[in-house]
């Protein structure tokens, strides 16, 4: 999934086929039943062929065909870029731990802490749903980034805050506080339209802004309201 998705994240693939190559991506590797995101498939196990030091791996073991969860925060990133806010959604939540320990029947199948990111879910159907490799694993900054700079949409910058949500269309909006300095600025989006993307206005306390794409940032002490409104294009 890296260099489908990679194309998708950088914006340098054509977006046609970087389209088709994320839908390949979610046919072949999203596996829902199970909530797992293979890095590939299938194993390398008989084969000629020498990858590498993933064939080391049993079948579906970290590299080896399972979830290797840095990959999966990136597909839904890229999701998140081709405008894809249900999809990037759903591979969010299917990659945030605590969601894979909801019953004791869960929590039997993962064997790892539910409050950190595992750096790999196995799909060995041995060890399916098994977690491997808790706290040491970089992939939880991924997915925070993932869920709010690319699903939420907030950026900060320096002293500027760039607003593009991609969320799923049936969400009627979010709220956040951002903070700068010792300013808070409590931000609500709304989604009244029921897209995934799409700002078509801005207010920043009560005023409409004409940059539709963020607002400046003031450390100025003062509590400050964002309104963010989202739509479809204009015709």
């Amino acid at each position: 999934s890296i260099a489908q998705s990679w194309a998708a994240m950088t914006g340098t693939g054509d977006p046609e086929r970087a389209r088709i190559a994320m839908g390949s991506v979610y046919d072949r590797l999203v596996r829902r039943e199970e909530r797992i995101v293979l890095l590939l498939t299938p194993p390398f196990d008989h084969t000629e062929l020498e990858p590498g030091y993933i064939k080391g791996y049993v079948p579906g073991v970290r590299e080896n065909g399972a979830q290797y969860t840095h990959a999966g925060a990136w597909a839904a990133i890229a999701f998140a870029e081709l405008g894809d806010g249900d999809k990037a959604g759903e591979l969010l939540q299917m990659l945030n731990p605590i969601t894979h320990t909801s019953t004791a029947e869960d929590v039997a199948r993962y064997r790892v802490e539910p409050y950190v990111s595992a750096g790999d879910v196995y799909s060995n159907p041995a060890h399916l749903g098994r977690g491997g490799w808790t706290w040491y694993s970089g992939s939880a900054g991924w997915l925070y980034r993932a869920g709010v700079e690319w699903q939420l949409g907030l950026r900060v910058r320096g002293a500027r805050l760039n607003l593009n949500p991609c969320i799923p269309a049936a969400w009627p909006g979010f709220s956040a506080t951002v903070r700068h300095g010792e300013t808070r600025y409590e931000i609500s989006v709304e989604n009244p339209a029921k897209v995934c993307r799409g700002v078509t206005l801005i207010e920043l306390d009560g005023a409409a802004q004409a940059d539709k794409t963020g607002v400046a940032l003031v450390d100025d002490k003062m509590p400050h309201r964002v309104r963010v409104v989202l739509g479809p294009p204009a015709a």
